[in-house]
Order: structure tokens, then C-alpha cells, then sequence
């Protein structure tokens, strides 16, 4: 994922979006969300996990806010 897909992403995405921007595969972020380790903050929106997008950009070092 490059730095301005990162940048217009949405304030809430899928696990599969931000699993993409951790370089992993949606199987293995499923699981570091089951264990408690995912290091961004998760979102249970009835029947499915998303993701904040704040918390992604937090964790991968960029401003959490645009100007």
C-alpha cells in the first residue's frame, strides 16, 4: 500500500484494508485480533471487525490527522 492510498483511506476500514497496510494477510491479522495483539484498534460494528484508520496511521508512524 503506498503512502497516499494510506493517506485517503477512509476514518473506519476492513481488517482486510489495514491488514494490507501491515503487509500481512487477512488470515494472520483475524488471529492477532482473536489473541488480543492487533496493534491497531479494532471495531466489532455489529457482525463484522473493522478497523480505525486514526490507530493504523498512529502505529505506522503517520499523522493521524490531515491538514
Amino acid at each position: 500500500m503506498t503512502l497516499r492510498e494510506l493517506l485517503d483511506l477512509p476514518a473506519i476500514v476492513s481488517v482486510e484494508t489495514a491488514a494490507r497496510a501491515f503487509g500481512i494477510g487477512r488470515n494472520k491479522a483475524m488471529d492477532l485480533i482473536r489473541s488480543g495483539d492487533f496493534p491497531a484498534k479494532t471495531l466489532q460494528l455489529g457482525g463484522t471487525m473493522k478497523v480505525s484508520t486514526a490507530s493504523l496511521r498512529e502505529v505506522l508512524g503517520l499523522p493521524t490527522v490531515l491538514p
